[in-house]
């Protein structure tokens, strides 16, 4: 049985450097392993989808079949009908599944482009090796998940009690009418002891994963970095953080899923319209971004500081270079046999200008545009779809026509 110690040798490169990965490690992880439900890279996502769906939905169905709760009886809300649960467990359950390939993938070689950009001194290297196996023992941490299971265990209950209260005057496929009022069935008990903290754990799981590599990033921010104003990806050579937004697109879009079942749930049963929810929806598209994007913030000072400098430096370079080319060209001061046509000093004027202009527009945070259009649009599609409750398919396809193009 292979060891978490070969796990890590496995992920090391020849030139010794370590892959860096927030999610192969941990408990649960290392339970998948000797269970055969994942390889020491994460594979077997289809048998991990699997067993979990037998964990958390499967169990429900059959309860609420066996109670008389799935499609009718006297449930006014039926659990084949509650989009809410179907949307949680069979859409964003496995999206929080891929979702750890896809960034696992994805992070892999983040170590290896700090390294191997040369954004770390030298002398620096100790800190930054540090940072690494300070990620490492928070992820790999067994009491950091039994909090979590804990806190799961502690809230999530009584947000799940508290919901119920809410729902106490319609009977549903989680409870039955009791001399005290609604109490829980023997689905609901399942609902809210299994799979509702299975998912939740997962969820928390999650925020805790992203919250080490928010500890990581800014710990590295912390180091003075080897940054290139005139480097054309305009973050001073950061444009790799930015790529690394996409990788948490299964993330968004399993938030957007969870979101979009809740507004199903009241739009079908509660009489509520879409337009209700704008703010809800709004929250959720900046609560996402925060998750996504906000790590990169850390390097926002030394990012901005940079291009002070920059601007600085290649300011006072191209005030020399053009009152140099103003004498040469300008007043006389050019050998009688130079020519100007053929001369390379032109083009030399216009790269200082280009190079400038690269430092005049440097960002201040490794985040783009497209980046964050992806994410926006990953994190509405599941919400998407139920603008059909207010139209027909052929204007919402016409409106979003109108939008893209």
């Amino acid at each position: 049985m292979p060891t978490f110690a070969t796990t890590r040798a496995a992920i090391t490169d020849s030139d010794g450097q370590q892959d860096f990965s927030l999610v192969l490690g941990g408990p649960l992880f290392q339970l998948l392993r000797r269970a055969h439900l994942s390889g020491d890279a994460l594979q077997l996502v289809q048998q991990r989808i699997l067993v979990i769906f037998g964990l958390t939905w499967l169990p429900l169905l059959v309860l609420s079949i066996l109670e008389g709760h799935a499609l009718g009886g006297q449930a006014a809300v039926p659990f084949l009908r509650d989009v809410e649960a179907h949307v949680r467990f069979l859409v964003s359950l496995p999206l929080l599944i891929v979702a750890e390939l896809v960034v696992h993938q994805r992070m892999r070689p983040v170590v290896r482009q700090f390294l191997n950009r040369q954004l770390i001194p030298e002398g620096a290297r100790p800190r930054f090796d540090a940072a690494i196996r300070s990620a490492f023992r928070l992820r790999n941490s067994v009491v950091s998940e039994v909090l979590l299971i804990a806190v799961v265990y502690v809230l999530g209950v009584v947000v799940f009690w508290r919901h119920y209260i809410a729902l106490s005057a319609t009977q549903t496929w989680y409870a039955v009418p009791g001399a005290d009022g609604l109490k829980l069935s023997l689905t609901g008990m399942w609902y809210a002891y299994v799979s509702l903290p299975f998912f939740q754990f997962l969820l928390m799981r999650w925020y805790y994963r992203i919250f080490i590599w928010a500890r990581f990033l800014w710990q590295v921010s912390r180091i003075e970095l080897s940054l290139i104003p005139t480097h054309p990806d305009r973050v001073g050579g950061l444009g790799f953080l930015a790529n690394m937004a996409y990788a948490f697109t299964p993330l968004a879009v399993a938030h957007g899923g969870m979101v979009a079942g809740l507004i199903a749930g009241r739009i079908f049963y509660v009489g509520a319209t879409l337009p209700d929810f704008k703010v809800e929806i709004a929250v959720l598209i900046l609560f996402v971004l925060c998750l996504v994007f906000g790590p990169f913030l850390v390097f926002a000072p030394q990012l901005a500081q940079r291009k002070r400098t920059g601007l600085g430096e290649y300011g006072t370079l191209a005030e020399r270079y053009v009152r140099e080319f103003d004498t040469k060209w300008l007043r006389g001061g050019a050998p009688a046999d130079e020519r100007l046509v053929g001369s390379g000093d032109i083009q030399s004027l216009a790269d200082l200008a280009n190079s400038f202009d690269v430092v005049k527009t440097m960002r201040i945070a490794p985040i783009t545009r497209d980046a964050l259009l992806r994410i926006v649009a990953a994190t509405l599609a599941p919400v998407v779809p139920l603008a059909l409750t207010m139209m027909s398919l052929e204007e919402l396809l016409k409106k979003l026509a109108g939008i893209l193009l």
